[in-house]
């Protein structure tokens, strides 16, 4: 077992990575600090993974909630079936909730505790790629909302994070190429060498060597851990998180949440983020952006946008974005691959031709 610190003073936590973590009951009960335990996951997970979880708390006052399982259920109205069972079950602010999914229930979970009588522990359990280097680690919880992805929620640092490898052997293709694109982002915005690992190594993480993945999910944590440390809330450094975020979001919102895999619709932004930093004469080659395309497209994933969204619509939903300021449409670029921009402002006539061309028959 690997065990990196994300530093945040008295709010420091560890994450946990190795093999056969879920049933390791002392690593919960280190983080729990009362007998009342929720543990929030959906129905996909659940049949999979619960009964493991639920077998390392047998000396806890356990309750489960079970959501439906989907983007599309990462919602208010949903996150209201937590509230319910918390009250229902009259649990106390000493009580922990469990996050037991991908990055939905991590988020969803997350912004429950946030909130419930003010603010609970919680801890997640990441059992997809997506959410073991990402979503899990940070403390950004929150839901949908039909005009923009990601608007409503808060930051909210769990109790510890439990990244079990064993866990991705159920993960199934789609899912594990959706993780890789968060994977190859920090590759791009801060770790060349890493960048140039993931090429020379893609098709051993691709056939799911073990060695291989806790490596890239090692490496990204420790990137994402030092970030956080730096800028937790997201007023500076972290920003570089949401390389192809904001094209990305757009193209989840517009289409239909659900339609899109998470990493799906960031794979299709970052291309298009690229495109825009070479058009922009940021990134200094046309091979720069043809790496990095040629990347996604060994993984498997999407590249291009959905012929659905035509420009305008692409830049009314981009305007619903938490980088903007004062209207202005705020991106993430690359200068190098290996080195991102912070949010810089991006002439609409180059945003433009970007959304008219790239990708575009």
């Amino acid at each position: 077992m690997k065990e990196l610190l994300v530093e945040l003073g008295h709010r420091s936590y560890p994450i946990y990575i190795g093999a056969g973590l879920l049933n390791q009951s002392e690593l919960l009960s280190k983080h729990i600090k009362a007998k009342q335990v929720v543990v929030v996951t959906n129905e996909t997970i659940a049949p999979l993974y619960l009964s493991a979880v639920l077998k390392s708390l047998q000396a806890y006052n356990v309750e489960t909630v079970i959501l439906p399982d989907g983007e599309q259920y990462k919602t208010l109205e949903f996150v209201t079936h937590i509230f319910d069972k918390l009250l229902a079950c009259k649990f106390s602010r000493n009580s922990t909730l469990i996050a037991l999914g991908g990055g939905v229930i991590g988020d969803m979970g997350g912004f429950a505790a946030a909130c419930y009588q003010r603010g609970i522990a919680f801890l997640q359990i990441p059992t997809t790629l997506l959410a073991q280097v990402d979503s899990s680690v940070g403390g950004k919880t929150g839901v949908n909302h039909p005009l923009g992805k990601n608007m409503i929620g808060a930051f909210y640092q769990p109790q510890c994070v439990i990244a079990d490898a064993d866990v991705l052997d159920t993960l199934d293709d789609r899912q594990l190429a959706a993780g890789l694109a968060e994977v190859i982002k920090y590759g791009l915005i801060r770790d060349l060498e890493f960048f140039e690992w993931l090429e020379n190594n893609i098709d051993v993480l691709l056939a799911r060597d073990k060695p291989a993945l806790a490596y890239a999910i090692q490496k990204s944590c420790l990137n994402k851990a030092e970030i956080v440390a730096e800028d937790e809330t997201e007023t500076g450094i972290r920003a570089t998180l949401n390389l192809g975020h904001t094209f990305g979001h757009a193209i989840e919102t517009g289409s239909g949440y659900g339609t899109y895999l998470h990493g799906e619709a960031v794979a299709i932004g970052t291309c298009q983020a690229a495109d825009l930093s070479r058009r922009l004469g940021l990134l200094d080659s046309d091979y720069a952006v043809e790496r990095i395309i040629a990347l996604f497209i060994k993984v498997g994933l999407p590249v291009t946008p959905p012929e659905s969204l035509d420009t305008d619509r692409f830049l009314e939903l981009m305007a619903v974005d938490k980088k903007n300021v004062d209207g202005q449409i705020r991106l993430i670029l690359l200068k190098e691959i290996g080195l991102a921009t912070l949010p810089v402002d991006v002439a609409l006539d180059s945003l433009k031709m970007t959304l008219k061309t790239y990708g575009r028959r």
